[in-house]
């Protein structure tokens, strides 16, 4: 039983929580606890797909790290000169890792999310409160693999008469490349107002309109609600106490590390990786009932 049964409520306080966590600490073991959770949930839910997600975040971190650590200069712990003379500090370098996890963090939450939270899980939330976000939302959501599904499909038509994105020289490759993507655009703009046209025939925006949902908040989704506050608690007393911040200029320094530390981690290590707990012990208890 996956994360996606629970009532769609959950899925989105889970989810709008660690990105908000992933993107406010700057304290290394909770930037760490973000990326190493957001990492294996993703491989787990993308298999294949997640793992070369985020063999490409980390490639994209690499790069970020030395393009910032280059480029910015403040700092008091020298580590180098670059070719034009200015000090890469140690500072810099620090900022830059902390930026790129943030990104990559959030990178991963979101594609989790993408298969978790359905559309029609975001009409049920939204769809009373305010229908247009709502659409717009869920219209976001479906489009994204759409659009790599029809950008993978113009791009075999394309390469049929010796236009594809991998035929050719580097230049004759790179013209290919936008006039796939121009295409794609195209097909993105029809589609979104044919998607709008025929929303509103059916009289999605008025006042007063009911939706079916199958959504029920049982007691399974209650106990999960409490223990997903209790640690949501803990980890804003952390944030109280100040122990998700790190100052970097002009030089690192933290709040130490003390016993209620390590229980602060232990609980965010917990909130992160729920998702996955509940999952691997609905999976045991699925086999131990088949056995």
């Amino acid at each position: 039983m996956k994360f996606d049964s629970y009532h769609p409520a959950i899925n989105l306080i889970f989810f709008s929580s660690v990105l908000f966590f992933s993107f406010y600490f700057t304290q290394p073991v909770f930037v760490l606890i973000s990326y190493t959770s957001a990492f294996i949930y993703s491989c787990y839910n993308g298999k294949v797909k997640g793992l070369l997600l985020n063999i490409s975040l980390i490639v994209f971190m690499i790069l970020y790290i030395l393009y910032y650590s280059y480029y910015n200069h403040f700092g008091v712990t020298n580590l180098a000169i670059n070719i034009i003379g200015n000090n890469i500090t140690l500072e810099s370098v620090c900022t830059g890792l902390i930026r790129a996890l943030h990104i990559s963090t959030g990178c991963m939450w979101f594609y989790c999310m993408t298969k978790i939270v359905s559309s029609d899980k975001i009409i049920y939330l939204f769809g009373k409160v305010c229908p247009k976000l709502s659409l717009f939302l869920s219209i976001t959501l479906r489009a994204i693999p759409q659009i790599i599904e029809r950008f993978n499909t113009v791009n075999i038509a394309q390469s049929s008469i010796g236009l594809g994105i991998n035929q050719g020289n580097v230049i004759t490759r790179i013209r290919n490349f936008f006039r796939v993507l121009s295409i794609v655009i195209m097909w993105i703009l029809e589609s979104f107002v044919d998607f709008s046209i025929s929303m509103k025939s059916r009289g999605y925006s008025l006042k007063g309109r009911t939706a079916f949902s199958i959504y029920r908040f049982d007691n399974r989704d209650r106990s999960v609600v409490v223990l997903m506050f209790f640690c949501l608690t803990i980890i804003f007393m952390s944030i109280a106490l100040n122990q998700g911040k790190m100052q970097i200029n002009p030089h690192i320094t933290m709040n130490p590390i003390t016993r209620m530390s390590y229980f602060f981690y232990s609980i965010y290590l917990l909130f992160t990786l729920m998702p996955l707990i509940l999952q691997i012990i609905s999976e045991i208890k699925s086999k131990y009932r088949q056995a």
